[in-house]
């Protein structure tokens, strides 16, 4: 019998594994086989065991504990989901709304699940949110860059809370994977564009007495126009970095 490549063997030994999760032969949490015996089962090599084994450590699915063997995960979404962040990050500027309409329709019916399944406690911490967000927006130091991030991380923290009310653990994964992206060009269209933070709050509050008011196509119809909001600005601003640039520090600026 001819052996299989190397690239193919490594395939095997991720299909196999995966195989014996989808078939109840691993749970999350279990110790996988000693090497050896994984080897001979899948017929592979022990290198290419091991690379098996470390392409599904990247994905999420296994873990190796020094000295303790490699283990399943937990297998839950926020840690199976982790490359979409990571595909949000390396986007390039040009294709940013690409990325938030996909988040708009995602955290469309995101708001409207948590329309129908967050409690009181949940929505009275989006309150507390968005309050936080306000003061910080009249603030004397309102259009300094510190309080602009850090309002800019109360939406982020706003968004979130929504997505997690809606008790839909993969829904709520993907949009916390999109979030960092989505969180630059907030910050660029915040710097380049007067009136915005001021313009996402009031859009925040009408979220949220969607939200209250317990209507689920009125709640996702507001989200939709909040976000519909920072994706037209992607669409016209193509060319710009997904954050602003930071300032050269003239302590640490190399001279010429």
């Amino acid at each position: 019998m001819t052996a299989l490549p190397p690239a193919s063997q490594t395939a095997v030994v991720i299909d196999g594994i995966k195989a014996m999760i989808t078939e109840g032969m691993l749970a999350p949490g279990d110790r996988l086989p000693v090497e050896r015996d994984l080897a001979a089962r899948f017929g592979v090599s022990r290198g290419s065991l091991r690379e098996g084994v470390r392409a599904l450590a990247t994905l999420g699915i296994v873990e190796t504990r020094q000295g303790a063997g490699t283990y399943v995960t937990s297998l839950e979404p926020a840690h199976l989901l982790g490359p979409v962040g990571l595909l949000a990050d390396i986007t390039p500027a040009h294709r940013a709304a690409d990325l938030l309409a996909v988040r708009r329709v995602l955290e469309s019916e995101a708001v409207a699940l948590a329309a129908r399944h967050a409690t009181d406690a949940e929505l009275d911490a989006m309150e507390a949110i968005l309050a936080d967000a306000e003061a910080r927006l009249a603030g004397p130091g309102a259009a300094d860059a510190d309080d602009l991030a850090a309002a800019i991380e109360s939406d982020t923290a706003f968004h979130r809370a929504i997505a997690v009310a809606g008790r839909n653990g993969a829904l709520a994964a993907l949009v916390d994977g999109l979030m960092s992206h989505t969180l630059r060009t907030r910050l660029w269209r915040t710097v380049t564009e007067a009136g915005s933070m001021h313009d996402a709050h009031r859009e925040h509050r009408d979220v949220l007495a969607g939200l209250r008011s317990r209507d689920p196509d009125l709640a996702r119809l507001r989200m939709a126009v909040h976000l519909v909001g920072v994706e037209r600005y992607a669409l016209t601003h193509p060319d710009e970095p997904a954050a602003p640039a930071a300032p050269a520090d003239p302590d640490t600026e190399e001279t010429p």
